[in-house]
């Protein structure tokens, strides 16, 4: 009896080790699925008709105005519609500039990002497939704690944000951030469709900097 005591204790006492570093796992790291920018935004607005308010569409009966996030558009363009625009259609940038991909291909876009606390601060990977081929991109924080909404380079300085999508439109990257976010940011994936990283900058947004993911925690 004394001796199935023991067994039975050092099981609980395994089992609590094994939920422990669970826990402290989950408190340190952070593991996230991207959607699409458009998704989120336009379940964020609540619209029934969910659009892509950073791309465009042809349309002739459009005129120049103003759209979502205060984005002007020239005459017949308007934001692309996700759901009820064929995917086949060519997207265009704010000024009617072709951007050379489909709305189906935009909308394509996928991936999964991983960040661990480290000792001085936090380590980020991430992997996507369905990227522009070689297109360039940059990862940025939103900060939605701040009004308007704030966002920085995840890396804090714009240096090691930046990479360019493979040929067949995957990438994968790791590098340093400054913390682990919170609810209050989110991971967000810029495409820059003039092939030019900004910086500390995401760019112009709808006409050369487009947001076409996004992970919140």
């Amino acid at each position: 009896m004394p001796t199935r005591r023991f067994v039975l204790s050092a099981a609980l006492a395994a089992a609590y080790v094994l939920v422990s570093a669970q826990a402290g796992l989950a408190e340190n790291s952070l593991a996230l699925t991207f959607s699409t920018h458009a998704a989120f935004f336009s379940h964020e607005m609540n619209l029934k008709a969910p659009i892509d308010p950073q791309v465009f569409v042809k349309d002739a009966t459009s005129k120049a105005a103003k759209g979502p996030q205060n984005i002007k558009h020239v005459a017949d363009i308007r934001p692309a519609r996700i759901t009820s625009d064929p995917k086949s259609a060519p997207l265009y940038d704010a000024n009617g500039h072709p951007l050379g991909l489909t709305l189906g291909a935009w909308l394509d876009a996928t991936g999964s990002v991983t960040i661990v606390r480290t000792a001085g601060g936090a380590e980020l990977s991430a992997t996507f497939i369905g990227l522009v081929p070689g297109g360039y991109y940059s990862l940025f924080e939103n900060h939605f704690d701040q009004k308007p909404i704030g966002f920085t380079p995840i890396d804090g300085e714009g240096k090691t944000n930046n990479f360019i999508a493979g040929e067949d439109g995957t990438a994968a990257v790791r590098f340093a951030i400054p913390t682990v976010p919170t609810h209050a940011n989110a991971v967000l994936l810029v495409y820059h469709s003039d092939g030019q990283y900004h910086g500390r900058s995401r760019g112009r947004i709808g006409l050369d900097a487009h947001h076409q993911l996004i992970a919140r925690p």
